[in-house]
């Protein structure tokens, strides 16, 4: 079944054609890879399959309702595209708590859960501010999943991770679909894609294409 349908999707920012008529159907329950070059179009596109960015022509239906017509934004998502915005002089655990109370949906236990799964001390006094690059990254991935989305929207996920995380976060991924969730993930790295992916696409000057073997 299509969790997501997206029909003729063009996007032109100052001229230039960044989604170049793409046409998909992203099955539900799967993992759904794009790999392409920095530049190629797959942040964009993420970022239209989220609501971030109206396009120029064309639609995406997410469970069957138009975004910006039904719907402003996927109703169940977690989302982490390009660098992770949170306070800057919170701990880690403040800022998940701060954004979960806007759905109000999970409690405190299922707060610390999501970051002591992506291996991270919930009680960690640090402030954000002096968190290396790949526990920023991994506090980004746990408020993606903390509200067991049914949508989750990943962006260069293994970015700034040693190979340790890398393995992490691919089980973490296995264990979301699992449960049920619809997947997308961007990376430049094919290793990721093909580990991962049910179904995978390539992207290149905005358009898409099946990734080859």
């Amino acid at each position: 079944m299509s969790f997501i349908e997206i029909n003729n999707l063009t996007k032109i920012i100052k001229g230039k054609c960044v989604l170049n008529n793409i046409s998909l159907e992203l099955e539900q329950g799967k993992i759904h890879g794009f790999f392409g070059r920095n530049g190629s179009g797959k942040t964009m596109l993420f970022r239209a399959v989220c609501g971030l960015i109206k396009p120029t022509s064309g639609e995406i239906s997410v469970q069957k309702k138009k975004l910006h017509q039904d719907i402003s934004f996927p109703q169940s998502l977690g989302v982490l595209i390009e660098t992770p915005g949170f306070w800057s002089a919170y701990t880690g655990f403040e800022n998940l708590k701060l954004l979960a109370s806007i759905k109000n949906e999970i409690d405190t236990q299922e707060i610390k859960n999501s970051i002591l799964r992506v291996g991270l001390d919930p009680n960690m006094k640090s402030p954000y501010k002096k968190y290396s690059l790949g526990m920023k990254q991994r506090l980004g991935i746990a408020q993606a999943i903390m509200e067991k989305p049914d949508l989750i929207v990943l962006d260069e996920p293994t970015n700034a991770l040693d190979e340790e995380a890398v393995t992490m976060v691919r089980n973490i991924l296995i264990e979301e679909k699992q449960r049920g969730a619809t997947i997308l993930i961007a990376s430049h790295n094919k290793e990721d894609i093909n580990l991962l992916s049910d179904h995978k696409y390539y992207m290149n000057d905005g358009s898409l294409s099946y990734l080859k073997e």
